[in-house]
């Protein structure tokens, strides 16, 4: 969102102010921490959930595919075993870059999260990508330390990252998660800016060579206080605050996924993954964690209305599926209206070409 300069006039109709071209939202403004206090997208996130009454035995993540799950407590119990041991061991500091290669995981929130708070710039990559592809990103990423699973560390070049590529299945970086003599306020210690660069994300490469996107500290936590403003008024008008059950059908790696994990914990919500998308795999795991929500594409919707899988499992707790990628079509939306009556589906407009 655009800040408002209150020197030039903006139009109240249209927000558009002719001396700067730049169009403003007509809506309330957000409001954001001090652009000067020191302050991570995590933390801001952890605050919100702090704030929160869900009961840290509540489930943050799922792995539908072979039933692992990590309760809040567990979550920030590892965050901060995470972060104290990749500082002590390997001295991240921000502004440092961590390039990531790996599959779906319970790890990978963990890392974005404690890398993050550490001020260290998550770059998390297609783990299906070829070696020229990965060479090309860390080329432009620059990172001083790469994050691979033993599948998929071969395609890291024998580039002289300074602190080399760390295995995520590896038993060293799984003890990592379960330090016990760690000091717990070293993490409010780190002096993270809200102008240092938190993400650098990559385009799909449709317009010509793969780029990298830099999101900043405060850019992450402007979206998220956008969402925090959203679930507030929703609570406001269901009366009380609600909690979502959210399959993730977009990779971790990719920008809305990204999103979804920050925003699931300033909602104290559970996100369900699968290792590898399955169209029936989905439905079973909707039936079996109860799910509300999820984001799909047109294709997927399509799927939902066409086939008849959909009638061997119970589907009444989706409440809202939100559809981007494309343009949905009137006629597919109708007929996904007609077979799920109580299912509010929108289109989701999102910017971002990543």
């Amino acid at each position: 969102m655009a800040e408002r300069n209150p020197y030039f006039p903006i139009d109240p109709n249209t927000g558009f102010c002719s001396e700067t071209r730049t169009y403003h939202s007509l809506r309330t403004p957000i409001s954001l921490p001090p652009e000067d206090q020191p302050l991570s997208v995590a933390e801001y996130c952890l605050s919100l959930f702090r704030s929160t009454s869900v009961s840290g035995d509540t489930s943050f993540v799922v792995n539908a595919t072979n039933g692992q799950t990590m309760s809040y407590s567990q979550f920030i119990s590892q965050i901060n075993s995470l972060a104290y041991s990749l500082h002590k061991r390997y001295s991240l500091s921000p502004n440092d870059v961590a390039f990531i290669l790996a599959p779906p995981s319970l790890q990978i929130p963990l890392l974005y999260f404690a890398l993050v708070s550490l001020g260290v710039a998550v770059s998390p990559a297609n783990p299906i990508s070829s070696n020229s592809e990965v060479t090309h990103q860390i080329q432009l990423a620059k990172p001083v330390i790469a994050f691979a699973t033993s599948q998929t560390s071969h395609k890291i070049p024998p580039l002289k990252l300074k602190h080399g590529t760390v295995i995520l299945d590896s038993p060293e970086f799984l003890s990592f998660l379960t330090q016990t003599n760690i000091d717990n306020g070293f993490i409010t210690r780190v002096k993270v800016k809200q102008s240092d660069t938190a993400a650098i994300l990559y385009s799909s490469g449709t317009t010509g060579p793969v780029k990298g996107v830099m999101l900043t500290q405060r850019n992450l936590i402007a979206l998220m206080a956008e969402i925090h403003c959203h679930n507030l008024a929703d609570a406001k008008e269901k009366g009380e605050p609600q909690r979502s059950v959210t399959f993730i059908t977009v990779p971790l790696f990719h920008v809305f996924g990204f999103f979804m994990l920050l925003g699931a914990v300033l909602g104290a919500d559970t996100v369900v993954f699968l290792e590898r998308f399955d169209f029936e795999e989905m439905l079973r795991a909707v039936e079996k964690y109860k799910i509300t929500g999820m984001p799909v594409s047109p294709p997927l919707v399509l799927g939902f209305v066409k086939s008849n899988l959909t009638k061997k499992y119970d589907l009444s707790s989706l409440d809202t599926l939100g559809s981007g990628g494309a343009p949905l079509g009137k006629e597919l939306a109708l007929q996904f209206k007609e077979k799920f009556p109580n299912v509010l589906l929108v289109q989701v407009l999102f910017s971002l070409p990543i």
